[in-house]
């Protein structure tokens, strides 16, 4: 039998609490990026099964799955574009028919693009992050929550950005985009929470990744000087807000737009 290890960290790598998702599904949109593959690996250890959605990286797709496996859950890899809902569709339509339906859905996939000032920014991008940050979460929403309010349980969790609040020079397609997807899980919170199914969102601020660690620029000090805490924060930190908000601890809590910043982004009330 599996057993739940203690797997909450904080940045300095020590222990904070354990949790468990035996028994539990996970999907992760963008399982193989920066964010994703640390949060497939914490939920992982923490007893999860989980679905690996991927795009193009099949090899890391294959990597995980191996991982999952090794911490005794199961796995599945399962290549799509989220920006196309017979994709999406036929995403939850296999994982039903290998794995299950998620119990958590965690959606995290962006596309990238080359920041610029709005007057110079092509419409295409603009379309690009709209299909990514707002289309791909109602794709989602309606291939899976169904499932979910049917079962009486579920967690859809997006992730956002910092940048949706600040609105920093040259990020107009992207801030617009996830000021889009706010919009969305605000209104879906509202429109499940009876059903049992709780609809949040996490922003992370400009955290460190394995791409850092490898490129050795660990640290931005302009970047940190302008973080009440003096630190970049890492893709740890997103794992912990993810783990968090999938599990029983926060059962009531929905709707929110939960920024890990260290204290640079603080939503008013």
């Amino acid at each position: 039998m599996r057993q739940p290890v203690i797997l909450m960290y904080n940045w300095k790598g020590l222990i904070i609490t354990e949790i468990s998702f035996i028994n539990k599904t996970v999907l992760i949109t963008g399982a193989t990026g920066d964010l994703g593959r640390v949060m497939t690996r914490t939920f992982a250890k923490s007893g999860a099964d989980i679905i690996i959605h991927y795009l193009k990286n099949a090899a890391m797709a294959e990597e995980l799955r191996k991982e999952v496996e090794a911490c005794g859950g199961r796995a599945e890899a399962i290549q799509a574009d989220i920006t196309r809902q017979d994709d999406v569709n036929a995403m939850r339509d296999r994982a039903a028919r290998t794995i299950g339906q998620p119990h958590i859905v965690i959606n995290n996939a962006v596309s990238q693009y080359n920041w610029k000032p709005i007057i110079e920014q092509p419409p295409e991008d603009f379309i690009d992050q709209m299909e990514t940050c707002v289309m791909h979460n109602v794709y989602m929403a309606q291939a899976f929550i169904p499932a979910m309010k049917e079962r009486g349980y579920g967690r859809f969790i997006g992730i956002n950005t910092e940048c949706a609040f600040l609105c920093d020079k040259g990020s107009g397609a992207y801030a617009s985009a996830k000021r889009g997807m706010d919009g969305i899980y605000r209104t879906l919170a509202k429109e499940v929470a009876a059903s049992g199914v709780t609809v949040n969102q996490i922003a992370p601020g400009w955290m460190i990744s394995d791409r850092d660690h490898a490129s050795g620029k660990d640290s931005w000090p302009e970047y940190e000087g302008r973080t009440p805490m003096g630190r970049r924060g890492c893709d740890q930190d997103i794992a912990n807000a993810a783990v968090f908000l999938a599990s029983d601890l926060a059962s009531y809590i929905t709707g929110i737009y939960l920024p890990v910043t260290g204290g640079r982004v603080m939503p008013g009330i």
